[in-house]
């Protein structure tokens, strides 16, 4: 049974930084691309980053580009996002999720690609 798990998110003021993780079992880890999203209020979900099986790809949507940064560590089977000078507009509910390709190119911030999701981590930021 595949297990995805968020946690790191919690209440910040804006400028500050937060660094959400999510760990997985129950599938071989470094076969899998994985990914953040996030959902805010009354938003559809967003692609954030998503990142290959090796590590060595990664691919961040423009909306957060040089504020966030993915990244994974196999031995754990968990991947991290970076969060960098936050503001409101980030406050959402931030969700990780996996998918069986090793490395799903221009598809990798599209929802329907994944299979796995967590149940995600609220991330609230204060102005």
């Amino acid at each position: 049974q595949v297990q995805v798990v968020e946690s790191g998110g919690g209440l910040v003021q804006a400028g500050q930084s937060l660094m959400l993780s999510c760990t997985v079992s129950g599938l071989t880890f470094e076969d899998f691309a994985m990914a953040w999203f996030r959902q805010a209020p009354g938003k559809e979900r967003e692609g954030l980053s998503c990142i290959s099986g090796s590590g060595r790809s990664t691919n961040t949507a423009d909306s957060v580009k040089g504020r966030f940064t993915i990244s994974r560590d196999n031995a754990k089977s968990t991947i991290y996002l970076q969060m960098n000078n936050l503001n409101t507009e980030d406050t959402a509910m931030y969700y990780c999720a996996a998918t069986r390709a090793y490395w799903p190119g221009s598809l990798g911030l599209a929802q329907s690609t994944y299979n796995y999701w967590g149940q995600g981590t609220q991330v609230t930021v204060s102005s």
